[in-house]
């Protein structure tokens, strides 16, 4: 199966966005995204082995050693610029692969982290140890589900153990400071949202000797489900100025 699902293909696009989910989430989070850019963007959403079309491949358990596996995947999609867009855990995850691609000669346009603190921001969760009870309140708490979703005992079979492996990337992660990235990083996130606050994103500015932005929109967690439209701006106006002196 495939890396990335792309639900309008742009051959004449200038710029490739890869989306990656949130833990727990799917390509599938990103299906509507292509409404809201111009034909200058094409969306290539990540799909994570263990998930949706993906889930009988076995999941990765090491957000380094997924990001060098999208990297591989991308490779023939390089044929023009990238810009990288992860929200939550995918934001971890899209920073470790603009790294992977940093170091294989390949640029990136652009970063953009969405609801998550920096990397080297030593965090310790244990959620993905926790009771399936406890661990479906999380969710709910989050805003990403709603209780009724939650409460279906097929629905919870089918989401629980996606998330809880999930989880267990981002608690066993570890930041390696062996350098920071060349490319500007974007930071979003809701100004309710329990997980992140706009002093901890502030931090990805450390993480790279390109600008740091940091833009706070109204919401929690998921902020961008409601606000998909001011994330499209946001994206645009950030990447958008930079299309013509990219090689």
């Amino acid at each position: 199966m495939s890396w990335f699902h792309c639900y309008e293909h742009r051959p004449g696009a200038a710029l490739r966005l890869f989306c990656f989910p949130h833990a727990g989430g799917s390509a599938a989070f990103y299906r509507a995204w292509h409404h809201d850019l111009p034909a200058a963007v094409e969306v290539r959403a990540v799909q994570y082995p263990g998930r949706g079309d993906r889930r009988a491949d076995p999941p990765v358990r090491d957000a380094r050693r997924l990001a060098a596996a999208v990297a591989d995947a991308m490779a023939p999609l390089l044929d023009r610029p990238v810009a990288l867009f992860g929200h939550s855990l995918g934001a971890l995850v899209a920073y470790e692969v603009a790294r992977e691609l940093e170091a294989r000669g390949r640029g990136v346009l652009h970063l953009f982290a969405s609801g998550r603190h920096a990397p080297h921001e030593r965090r310790h969760g244990d959620a993905h140890t926790w009771s399936d009870d406890a661990l479906a309140a999380e969710l709910v708490r989050l805003g990403g589900v709603e209780p009724e979703f939650m409460a279906d005992p097929v629905m919870r079979e089918l989401t629980l153990p996606v998330v809880r492996h999930d989880y267990r990337i981002d608690a066993t992660y570890h930041h390696l400071s062996d350098g920071v990235l060349a490319c500007p990083v974007t930071v979003l996130l809701g100004d309710a949202d329990p997980e992140v606050t706009p002093e901890q994103a502030a931090r990805w500015a450390e993480l790279t000797r390109g600008q740091c932005a940091v833009r706070v929109l109204r919401g929690d967690h998921f902020y961008l489900v409601p606000r998909r439209s001011d994330v499209a701006a946001y994206l645009l106006a950030a990447a958008g100025a930079a299309w013509p002196s990219t090689p």
